[in-house]
């Protein structure tokens, strides 16, 4: 180990014992975190001027790092799963959930979709004005390799027909799905505890002393599961520090230099379509600056992690700080992990079309083309995982639909992980804000909790 080595290391440890020395003076969570992020790149950028991001020391110190940043996310992933499946039923066995259990999942799905659909218009116009194609990029060895694995992955699931994809959401051994071993697994596993959910509903109307039960189980169940995701949480400030320092230190500027323009059109996409989720807070009356306020911890995690599924606890728990029911917030957390995801499987496969219809001589400004590209986009955004590489998964089933070549998705390969940071970070913005507006639309949101700026998910950490 050099001297190098061991100096990144302490710096880090140094760093870690400032932002627990704020949690016990009492800062509050968000501030912690967003302080977290900004030493976190400042770190990042200060190890990209003293060593190469391909030097021994920096790869061995992110090694350690991961302790923390890797650790964290995997503690968040490892109680997904379970707080989805208990979260499903927890929705059910609300008793106000009876006779509206399938306005709320057609609320919820219709949001999820519905802007989805608008993310791939914005994708779309996105892409146009900033005249994007692929024949700009060159392809170096690395975007070779990549497009050949997404060749690879396409002949696995090319061959299924839209009716096929559709049978792989459902869950034929649910036990399976709740490893995560399937990238649909975790629709599946929703679909699953719905099954069960709708089977309380029956057994409660039939044998009300039977349910009381099972409603107490699932509510016991539920509070430990909640405890669990609370306690890790707490890691929150030091995940995000060693996750920002090493997505900032790793990365290959001179590749982000060089593909400036896509990265620039990228956020301006994200950017626009977060900006139509305040807009749409704002026509329903509600106010979009304590959303920005109180979503800020989640979005910075979404961001930084690049996970939506590790960022599911804090979804939840953001959604009922804005004053959304605890069913409410369950079902749209648990359905946006897989469906209608805006960022990954909304702009990105869309402004993939448009980069890339012309090498096959499509004109995407073609009407029948921006049309087609949208109704794919809606329709395949069912079954996206919610972890880093969903948005590969969606890409190669639109360009496949649409007969584009799948491989030149992989012209993107260096930029991928800084996009994927705001995609991630807008996907889960598009699942909360599908609770607050079917919360909005079936009243039963608490407008006071929401107005609230003291009612922040930090209160309970």
């Amino acid at each position: 180990m050099t001297v190098g080595f061991w100096i990144n290391i302490i710096v880090m440890l140094l760093l870690i014992i400032g932002l627990f020395s704020l949690q016990k003076k009492h800062v509050s969570f968000s501030k912690r975190v967003f302080l977290a992020l900004a030493v976190g790149i400042i770190y990042g950028f200060i190890l990209q001027g003293i060593y190469d991001p391909t030097s021994e020391v920096v790869i061995k110190s992110i090694d350690w790092f991961n302790l923390v940043g890797v650790g964290y996310i995997k503690l968040l992933q490892m109680v997904v799963m379970p707080l989805v499946f208990i979260s499903i039923l927890a929705a059910f066995t609300k008793m106000n959930l009876t006779h509206n259990v399938g306005k709320i999942s057609t609320l919820i799905l219709g949001l999820l979709i519905g802007t989805t659909a608008v993310a791939a218009g914005v994708g779309i116009a996105t892409a146009i004005g900033f005249d994007l194609e692929a024949i700009q990029i060159h392809a170096g060895d690395a975007e070779t390799a990549r497009g050949e694995l997404l060749e690879q992955k396409l002949t696995d699931i090319g061959d299924k027909t839209f009716p096929q994809q559709m049978l792989d959401l459902l869950p034929a051994n649910p036990f399976l799905d709740f490893t995560g071993a399937r990238a649909t697994s975790t629709i599946s596993v929703v679909i699953f505890s719905a099954f069960i959910g709708v089977a309380f509903l029956g057994v409660r109307r039939k044998s009300p002393e039977r349910a009381e039960l099972f409603e107490k189980l699932v509510d016991s169940v539920y509070a430990v599961i909640m405890r669990v995701v609370t306690l890790i949480l707490r890691l929150t400030p030091y995940g995000v520090l060693a996750i920002m320092t090493k997505a900032v230190a790793l990365s290959d500027m001179d590749a982000i230099l060089k593909l400036g323009k896509f990265v620039i059109a990228s956020y301006v996409a994200l950017l626009v379509m977060f900006v139509i989720h305040l807009i749409l807070l704002s026509v329903t009356g509600l106010n979009p600056v304590t959303y920005v306020k109180k979503a800020f911890p989640v979005l910075t995690f979404a961001f930084t992690s690049r996970t939506s599924a590790g960022a599911l606890p804090i979804t939840i728990k953001t959604q009922k700080s804005l004053g959304v029911p605890d069913a409410i917030a369950n079902f749209a957390g648990s359905f946006g992990l897989s469906i209608g995801q805006n960022g990954c499987a909304g702009i990105y496969p869309a402004m993939l079309a448009v980069m890339i219809a012309p090498t096959v001589g499509i004109n995407p400004l073609s009407p029948s083309f921006i049309v087609t590209v949208i109704a794919v986009v809606a329709i395949s955004s069912f079954g996206v995982a919610g972890v880093g590489g969903g948005a590969t998964f969606a890409a190669i089933i639109v360009l496949s639909a649409l007969d584009l070549p799948v491989g030149l998705a992989g012209l993107l390969i260096s930029i991928e992980p800084l996009i994927d940071m705001g995609r991630t970070a807008v996907n889960v913005s598009g699942a909360m804000t599908s609770g607050i507006l079917t919360s909005r639309f079936t009243g039963e949101i608490d407008g006071d909790v929401y107005k609230d700026l003291t009612n922040k998910i930090e209160a309970e950490i």
